[in-house]
């Protein structure tokens, strides 16, 4: 196994240019796990951790542009306004040690459909930015995920970025394991609600082959926040409705039985979190969209 080292963003890009197979490595939480139990052996490591872009980020007027070795203590710390659901997620990461080193760049390079990241990353709405040297584009975060740990890059392509748009109201994240922590995932939820174009993203990690949008749910939370005007008066959610929804995010799922749990114990859990999830960010707008009047009628 040879190893790379370029030290610059522009050496990094060559070196993938000239060894498509070379396997990028940054934080290493995921690959050296798979090196150490011999379930990789590839050909060349390029090592990233010289590459100072990587570990900056850019707060502008509609998004965070997030470098791809960002660690997830930094999203906690530093990003928690402008990026709620993915702040809650970095917390459920593994150690303190794992997530002052790991980032979202090597969850989304792995493309685990258990990556903690992936249903935050997706309720909030994310482009990745790929770059070679043939030049850079972007790709929407639905259009990622290709397969069981596959995405959408080229051979020649690194993550240099993901553009993840700022929080315009009340986020959530949940995870189910087999204890509090250092577990991966037996399933996981995000929840998104953007009040300025009405709507609701979800996002599903570890109960399909890839992580997925429960997007017949969103259609029919959007439908019923939009009939029963509740982006305007700020009513409770209705029973009926929040179990339709939990219902169809359960249906949403894809899952499998193996050591962590069985197929049907995933559907139900999502559809457990997907209803108190959107229980606490719909109470958390009701509280926002109450201060915000008593704040108008005190003007």
């Amino acid at each position: 196994m040879d190893f790379l080292r370029p030290a610059s963003w522009e050496e990094a890009l060559a070196a993938k240019a000239e060894h498509p197979t070379a396997v990028p490595i940054a934080g290493g939480t995921d690959v050296m796990v798979e090196i150490n139990f011999d379930h990789r052996r590839p050909e060349y490591l390029l090592d990233l951790n010289r590459v100072g872009d990587l570990y900056e980020w850019e707060v502008g007027e509609d998004s965070v542009r997030l470098g791809a070795s960002v660690p997830y203590t930094s999203i906690m710390e530093r990003l928690r306004p402008e990026l709620p659901g993915l702040a809650l997620a970095s917390h459920t990461v593994a150690s303190p040690q794992i997530r002052n080193r790991g980032g979202v760049g090597g969850n989304l390079g792995t493309a685990s459909p258990a990556g903690d990241a992936h249903p935050a990353l997706l309720a909030a709405g994310a482009e990745v930015e790929a770059e070679s040297v043939r030049g850079t584009r972007m790709i929407p975060i639905d259009e990622f995920y290709t397969g069981v740990k596959r995405n959408a890059l080229a051979p020649d392509e690194l993550i240099r970025a993901v553009h993840i748009k700022k929080a315009d109201g009340p986020q959530q994240y949940s995870k189910v394991g087999t204890r509090n922590a250092m577990v991966i995932a037996v399933c996981a939820f995000g929840l998104a609600l953007h009040p300025g174009t009405r709507t609701v993203r979800t996002g599903i990690g570890s109960a399909a082959p890839t992580p997925v949008r429960a997007r017949a749910a969103e259609e029919f939370l959007n439908a019923a926040l939009d009939e029963g005007g509740f982006w305007d008066n700020g009513k409770i959610i209705t029973p009926s409705v929040a179990k339709q929804f939990a219902d169809l995010c359960s249906a949403a799922c894809n899952p499998i039985d193996d050591v962590r749990g069985t197929a049907s114990y995933r559907r139900h859990a999502v559809g457990v979190m997907a209803r108190r999830t959107l229980t606490w960010t719909w109470e958390s707008y009701r509280g926002t969209r109450s201060a915000d009047h008593q704040k108008g009628g005190a003007a």
